[in-house]
């Protein structure tokens, strides 16, 4: 009786729901604003527009971008940043090994047993970690040492069979998903804040510096070996599962591409070439800008009161921390100008952000 009571309020909540939507519709229509509220959806749907030869046009200047970023330093809205990363795994890696992903409102801590070609991924274990939002406009001391805080409590559960040999010191691959000016395989500077974080004095500093500080802090015994994006990090797990895999891309609160790139095709390369012949560039694509990208007024409207107004126009049309907010003034304009909603604008439609974007797992 109990399946059949949800069963019907679920059914009743739905008639209830569909019956307000006509009965919405059906008033729009008589006083004239439906027509309005669809003219919307029809402008915004046609200004998005993405046809083939529109595509074309933006991978010809998305190429044009990439060869001037190769050329030089600075010489192209695409940093394309040489990663120090001139092999990828192959799969016979064998060994206890920890991450730390910090791309977005989420971090993920990580560890995972390799046992060679034959076992491949023995074991793995994670957690996921949401950062306060007052920690992503704060201080970089404080959410460093929130996140050495969440990775020290996770080494603390080390399960039976997942500990490192003894005498060995753990090591720990860092996924840091923004923009970052590489020095080594395991250094680098930040050269800015994007996904919403802005946080002044971490900007041009040693990034794995503040996290192992911060480590050191806490007390936890670590050394970071790798300092790698997420779409690095990408690139590589799909060669560890495929030799033939050359590209990542990621779509998710931002948006970026990696890829191997011949070494001596790189001209502001100068140090010796790796004895592979490749090196891996991380490209930051979500700052390229054309003017043949589709950019609606919506589009406009949110860079101009954004926290970096200007910057990563292409991550800001497409990744998933700005859909929801574009869909939210989409909304908006149409409870102004046709009383989508009725009389009022609903309250919460006016916060920033409100609507979130989520892919499901």
């Amino acid at each position: 009786m109990g399946k059949v009571a949800v069963g019907a309020a679920v059914v009743g909540a739905a008639a209830v729901c569909a019956g307000a939507a006509l009965l919405v519709r059906h008033r729009m229509k008589n006083s004239g604003k439906w027509a309005r509220a669809l003219a919307i959806l029809k402008e915004f749907e046609e200004k998005c527009g993405s046809p083939i030869s529109k595509l074309k046009q933006v991978a010809d200047a998305m190429t044009v971008e990439m060869h001037a970023g190769l050329a030089s330093e600075g010489g192209s809205k695409l940093k394309m940043i040489i990663s120090y990363v001139d092999n990828l795994p192959t799969g016979d890696e064998k060994g206890l090994f920890y991450a730390l992903d910090l791309g977005g409102t989420n971090f993920r801590v990580l560890r995972v047993q390799l046992g060679g070609k034959e076992s491949r991924v023995v074991k793995q274990e994670f957690e996921e970690v949401s950062i306060p939002p007052h920690l992503m406009t704060g201080s970089s001391d404080a959410l460093f040492d929130y996140i050495a805080a969440a990775l020290a409590k996770f080494v603390a559960t080390e399960s039976e069979g997942l500990h490192v040999s003894p005498g060995r010191q753990r090591e720990l691959g860092f996924t840091f998903s923004f923009p970052v000016r590489q020095t080594s395989i395991s250094s680098g500077a930040l050269i800015k804040w994007t996904k919403g974080f802005s946080i002044d004095d971490t900007v041009g500093q040693d990034v794995v510096g503040e996290l192992t500080k911060a480590m050191e802090r806490v007390g936890l015994d670590m050394r970071v070996a790798a300092l790698v994006n997420d779409t690095i990090g990408t690139l590589a797990g799909g060669r560890y599962n495929n030799p033939d895999v050359v590209a990542a891309v990621i779509l998710g609160t931002g948006t970026n591409a990696a890829y191997v790139e011949r070494a001596h095709a790189i001209p502001k390369w100068h140090g010796l070439l790796p004895k592979s012949g490749d090196m891996v560039i991380n490209m930051e694509w979500g700052n390229f800008r054309s003017s043949h990208l589709p950019l609606t007024e919506y589009d406009q409207a949110l860079d101009v009161e954004s926290l970096n107004p200007g910057e990563q126009i292409f991550e800001k049309i497409i990744s998933g921390m700005y859909l929801g907010e574009i869909v939210r003034r989409v909304l908006c304009k149409m409870a102004e100008e046709a009383a989508f909603f009725g009389d009022t604008v609903p309250p919460k439609l006016k916060i920033p952000f409100i609507l979130r974007y989520s892919i499901p797992p």
